[in-house]
């Protein structure tokens, strides 16, 4: 898509980049709580769960070390990056700050005042139709776009050490976003670089949409990259808090289950 933000609305759902996406329908002909009908909702609780405070349940927040990632390098209009001002209701969605900025119907000024630091998810929110959120959004949650297979595919080819092919679609994703192309700021990267600077690319491009902890996995990463950006992992063990333990009764009737490392 060319423009970034139509990722996560609702207005253009199952749109050319989706691979994958779960879909949801508002369905207010059975706006009834009981549960046993199998037709009560065809909603996501999400949007309400996600939604900032005075209008959800902030139950997920942001960081502010994503918003720096993302004010790190300018488009090649001298231009803020769009995909934060997509993808974060914060004091500065709009560039002019927090009496600018607007939150479900009213600025960031009048809902927080001018001085908080909080940040939230903007994806997958409907704050560019209505002004609050509920337990029926009909807005698509799309778990695997376009440019995710772009960036895995570049991730690929470092790894196979065809790092000069790597560029192309890693310039894919950059030039939509209207940064430069990775191959002209950025040259000859060796693989070891190519796949730090890939780590940054995917923070940008796919904050927020359920990705991070499989990265971080996969690069040998947790632990030690979430203990330094979000306090929430201070307790994180590594070696053990990777998995979850199971449970005694699954291990009492299944004698050849081992439980996982350190939670014995």
């Amino acid at each position: 898509m060319a423009n970034y933000s139509d990722n996560f609305i609702l207005a253009k759902e199952n749109n050319k980049e989706s691979v994958f996406e779960w879909q949801f329908a508002e369905n207010t002909a059975e706006n009834t709580d009981n549960d046993i009908n199998p037709n009560n909702n065809y909603g996501s609780s999400l949007a309400q769960f996600f939604g900032p405070s005075s209008i959800g349940w902030s139950d997920g927040e942001a960081n502010r070390w994503i918003v720096r990632e993302l004010t790190k390098e300018k488009t090649t209009a001298d231009l803020r990056d769009p995909r934060l001002e997509a993808s974060f209701l914060y004091d500065s969605t709009d560039v002019k700050g927090p009496k600018s900025s607007m939150i479900y119907g009213k600025t960031f000024s009048s809902r927080y005042g001018n001085n908080n630091k909080r940040v939230w998810f903007r994806k997958f929110q409907n704050d560019n139709w209505k002004n609050e959120e509920g337990y029926r959004s009909p807005n698509n949650w799309r778990y695997i776009r376009y440019a995710d297979v772009l960036l895995m595919y570049a991730e690929c080819l470092n790894e196979a050490s065809q790092t000069s092919k790597a560029y192309d679609y890693v310039d894919m994703v950059r030039q939509r976003a209207g940064l430069a192309k990775l191959s002209v700021s950025k040259p000859n990267l060796s693989k070891t670089d190519f796949l730090t600077q890939l780590k940054h690319e995917r923070v940008t491009e796919l904050s927020g949409e359920g990705h991070r902890w499989m990265d971080l996995a996969r690069w040998g990463s947790l632990g030690t990259q979430l203990g330094t950006t979000d306090s929430g992992f201070n307790n994180f063990v590594i070696g053990k808090s990777e998995l979850l333990p199971i449970p005694q009764q699954e291990i009492d009737i299944n004698p050849n289950l081992k439980q996982n490392p350190g939670w014995n």
